[in-house]
């Protein structure tokens, strides 16, 4: 006996410690799945606006580049910026990164092994920190990449038994019919929510149709279904107002909002009613919506058509205050573009709509918009359009977010209304920089921004430092011109070789000449094709006009008066090199012994010529070398005024060792995001050149035996410069 209470109880014992166990498992959270990155990846490349990720060891490289402190431009390595945050080490781990917003300027600096670089402007920003989770927040165990091109998968709810037994006992040849690209576009066009929606049953007034059948016939009648129709509304619980009331159609169209759906049913059954003249009865019940006729989210599931045969007892019209003209047959929805995937760009088209065009040149331009839309292939997930019609003034017809298809965009187009006045392109440049590529009105930031420009002859005002101050904001200027002025009107031009001014430097690339009106349509796919060429849109700076370059000289008594010549004769081979304007490179200089002179500074001067005129007048000094104080005084008295859109360049010239620590104010330099370039005659040391000059000292330090060979590195220091920049993302 109490070894049987044993055994009982010793059973109990296991079995509540097997119980326990499972349920402790149970009560387990799913561990995370952290995705991994590889070095080289992006922030900008991933769609995820907030993610964990995992970074493999070895991402401290220089190859991997890194724009910004703290805050990072998305154009950056992530690995790359978790270790120059501290968030890691060069052994890796888990990082959290959050997408913000973009940045006006981004700072270099040299933290943890790793030199980031500065950026004047980025549309897309982020911030990495320890890869914990917040609480209560979620994250994706597969990251998106801007480049895969697959949809995410749509998920269909679970069917009641009732739902199954419901669709086994309906004739479904309908949807059978439909290929799979028409039930996904139906899909689409009614679908709003990703999952399903959990629907609440509410009582509703079902209107019922009951049908005494015919006698039966040894004639089939191929087009008369015997069968009971419900009407039904089913509110759910989840959806948005206007996507609130639906209904399964037992029509054709298969699925359609209540109103109109119960109209055309309702309409057809009583046109049947009174067609026929025969007996049948008639009967409305309150009760509540059954599984089979509440609508289920997103299954994109259709009913077969059902066409019932009516009796209308004598002297009983029914009147539901529903319209009879409901098309039996609608036509089948059209599937909506997504857009080019491979053509991701924000447009702005700058139409002319001044007098001088005339109506039918006008008719003309919106044709050719309407062609380009069509070539486009516009869509949120490529290409989005919009349009400023410019006169005496600009104004917007419709912006990015206004038009997500081409067919929405052509049917605007068609509506604009000439606006008449000058051709003031100048004003309508920097009303677009200023109010069009805005997040407002659609600016999706990861996208170029592009403004085409059509002008009919010539502008009435001037485009040259519009466009300059337009290509330096991020956006890429296209212009396409008609009918220019002719010998004798040229005169009236009031800026010369306006096209040249307002476009990069680039071969034509940027700008389309159209002999005639009526030539227009023939540029279409060449303008689409320039637009689309993401890799080539980089025009809104160049390396040889988006600069402040200061020059550090060397004025001691060891160089003399002649070598110092030699000197400035390299500095002016240098800056001639570049676009100098107040919107453009500006350049500046100072000389230094034991002391510091600032010779001039860089908005002294706004031409190349007037540039090169001020280095001649430097007189030399002579002295010591306190290289160490003169790149201080730099970065406080020339830098320090630098344009925050601007790369600050310092190209640093001696002939020898410095009286005073080099390493401490170019380190100062370097972090405040000055980029240093050394060069070396002579007896200068070479620790101190390689101490001066930006990572990686081989690109960015010079040394040369005799002052009569600067010339040499003129062109290498020109392609170093442009070739670090073009390394550098562009908007």
């Amino acid at each position: 006996m109490k070894a049987s209470v044993f055994a009982t109880f010793f059973a109990l014992f296991l079995t509540c410690t097997y119980a326990t166990k499972e349920a402790t498992k149970k009560n387990k959270k799913a561990k995370l799945h952290v995705p991994e990155v590889d070095c080289d990846i992006k922030a900008g490349k991933i769609i995820n606006p907030e993610f964990i990720a995992k970074c493999p060891p070895g991402c401290q490289d220089i190859k991997y580049r890194v724009y910004g402190t703290d805050i990072y431009a998305s154009f950056s390595s992530i690995c790359g910026a978790a270790i120059h945050s501290g968030t890691i080490d060069n052994s890796g781990g888990k990082i959290l990164v959050q997408k913000v917003a973009g940045q006006s300027g981004y700072r270099g600096s040299f933290s943890n092994g790793i030199r980031s670089l500065s950026l004047p402007r980025w549309r897309e920003s982020f911030i990495v920190s320890e890869g914990k989770p917040k609480k209560g927040a979620t994250y994706p165990s597969v990251l998106e990449y801007s480049s895969s091109k697959s949809l995410p998968a749509k998920t269909e709810p679970k069917k009641s038994a009732q739902d199954r037994k419901a669709t086994r006992n309906t004739d479904t040849s309908n949807a059978s019919e439909k290929s799979p690209e028409q039930a996904d576009t139906l899909r689409k066009e009614y679908q709003t929510s990703p999952g399903a929606v959990p629907t609440t049953q509410v009582p509703t007034t079902t209107l019922k149709f009951t049908m005494t059948p015919e006698p039966i016939s040894a004639t089939p009648k191929p087009t008369t279904i015997l069968a009971t129709t419900s009407i039904t509304t089913a509110i759910t619980t989840a959806k948005p107002r206007h996507a609130m009331h639906k209904v399964r159609d037992i029509g054709p169209s298969s699925i359609h909002p209540v109103y109109s759906a119960a109209a055309a049913a309702a309409s057809r059954q009583i046109q049947a009613v009174q067609g026929r003249g025969q007996n049948q009865a008639f009967r409305s019940t309150s009760t509540h919506a059954s599984n089979r006729n509440i609508p289920r989210a997103n299954t994109g599931i259709q009913h077969q058509e059902s066409v019932a045969a009516f009796r209308k007892p004598a002297g009983s019209p029914v009147h539901l205050g529903f319209s009879s003209k409901e098309e039996l047959n609608p036509k089948p929805l059209e599937p909506v573009s997504q857009g080019n995937p491979n053509c991701k760009v924000d447009l702005s088209f700058l139409i002319d709509g001044s007098w001088s065009i005339g109506k039918r040149r006008f008719q003309i331009q919106k044709q050719f918009l309407s062609d380009v839309a069509q070539a486009l292939d516009v869509g949120i997930a490529g290409p989005l359009m919009g349009i400023v019609q410019y006169g005496d003034d600009p104004s917007t017809e419709f912006n990015l977010k206004t038009h997500a298809n081409s067919r929405d965009v052509k049917n605007a187009i068609e509506k604009i209304l000439q606006k008449g006045g000058l051709s003031n392109v100048g004003k309508a440049l920097s009303f677009v920089n200023k109010h069009f590529f805005l997040d407002t009105n659609g600016n999706r930031g990861g996208a170029p921004n592009v403004a085409v420009v059509l002008v009919d002859g010539w502008p009435t005002d001037k485009v040259e430092e519009a466009s300059r101050l337009a290509r330096e904001s991020g956006i890429n200027i296209f212009f396409v011109t008609m009918e220019g002025a002719d010998e004798n009107e040229k005169q009236n031009v009031i800026e010369p070789n306006f096209v040249d001014k307002a476009v990069c430097r680039t071969n034509g690339f940027y700008s389309i000449n159209v002999p005639s009106w009526f030539n227009l349509r023939k540029v279409v796919q060449n303008l689409v094709k320039r637009v689309c060429d993401t890799d080539r849109l980089a025009c809104s700076k160049t390396c040889l006009n988006a600069a402040d370059i200061g020059f550090v000289i060397d004025g001691s008594s060891s160089v003399g008066t002649g070598n110092f010549r030699t000197v400035l004769q390299f500095v002016a081979n240098i800056s001639k090199e570049f676009e100098i304007s107040d919107t453009d490179t500006r350049v500046g200089a100072v000389q230094y012994t034991y002391e510091q002179r600032l010779e001039f500074g860089f908005d002294k001067h706004s031409t190349k010529q007037d540039v090169l005129n001020a280095i001649k007048r430097v007189n030399y000094w002579s002295g010591g070398t306190s290289t160490g104080a003169a790149i201080t005084y730099a970065s406080e008295q020339l830098f320090s005024k630098s344009k925050p859109n601007k790369r600050k360049i310092m190209i640093l010239i001696t002939d020898g060792r410095s009286y005073d620590d080099v390493r401490g104010p170019a380190m100062t330099a370097h972090q405040n995001g000055v980029i240093a370039y050394s060069v070396g005659i002579a007896w200068a040391a070479q620790d101190e050149l390689e101490a001066i000059a930006t990572d990686p000292d081989k690109e960015h330090s010079f040394f040369v035996d005799e002052f009569d060979h600067l010339y040499r590195f003129v062109p290498r220091i020109i392609q170093n410069i442009c070739t670090e920049f073009n390394s550098q993302p562009r908007n």
